[in-house]
């Protein structure tokens, strides 16, 4: 007759991880709560991002840590690197540019976004300058032009190239209007803010001008509320890459 097999007797079973899983979901969302992406450096995004790359690949291979590694053989430490310390600068005039401007970008009147060139103030064309003109309205933007000089001559970015470039929706010129196209149109709005940040005391030899006309749309044009966006003068902090 086959014996009984025995019961466990007092053996811990698996419901404990049940709970811990619970609690570590707890402990996340805790912390999520708590964090304010208002606060994160892009660098520092990269950074975290790099040094999980690796996880689950293999005991032998090696991720990118957020610390000073003790040798140099364990592998390259990622807040070392040049392109790190390039993107924290770029992240603290992103966030000194959000300081200065945050009045006109809940008016829609300045954007400060960032992408592979550099980081992008956006001046929109209608509060900067009538409607098929050049010319700067300077009585309602002198104040947003200054604080812009004051970013462009700011430590973190002073040494860098700026661009300054034009764009406008895709209707065409008044044909018995001053402008024989659009692209004249785009790139005297570039070179008037030129002149302009020049006249207050950033270095001329900073900048580059170009006139894109409607070739670089960043909304739809098939309303007047997309058209609006897409008339802008980018001044483009640029990256070493892109200089």
């Amino acid at each position: 007759m086959a014996k009984k097999k025995k019961p466990d007797a007092g053996g811990a079973g698996g419901e404990w991880i049940v709970t811990y899983s619970d609690m570590v979901t707890l402990m996340l969302c805790f912390f999520v709560a708590l964090f304010n992406p208002d606060d994160i450096i892009p660098s520092q995004l990269e950074a975290m991002i790099s040094s999980f790359a690796n996880i689950g690949m293999g005991a032998n291979t090696g991720g990118n840590t957020l610390s000073a590694g003790k040798s140099a053989d364990l592998g390259n430490t990622v807040m070392s690197l040049p392109a790190m310390d390039k993107g924290r600068v770029m992240g603290t005039a992103m966030k000194r540019a959000v300081s200065l401007f945050q009045n006109e970008m809940r008016s829609n009147k300045v954007k400060v976004t960032s992408d592979e060139r550099g980081l992008v103030i956006s001046l929109a064309s209608d509060a900067f300058f009538n409607p098929a003109s050049a010319r700067i309205n300077i009585e309602q933007t002198r104040d947003i032009l200054l604080r812009l000089g004051t970013l462009l001559e700011s430590d973190d970015v002073k040494n860098r190239k700026v661009r300054i470039e034009g764009h406008t929706d895709d209707v065409g010129v008044d044909p018995n209007g001053p402008w024989e196209s659009n692209w004249e149109l785009s790139s005297q709005r570039s070179i008037n803010v030129l002149h302009y940040l020049t006249d207050i005391g950033v270095n001329e030899n900073r900048f580059q001008v170009a006139g894109f006309a409607h070739t670089m749309p960043v909304s739809r044009n098939d309303t007047p509320e997309g058209q609006s966006y897409n008339r802008r003068v980018d001044i483009v902090i640029l990256d070493d890459g892109h200089l």
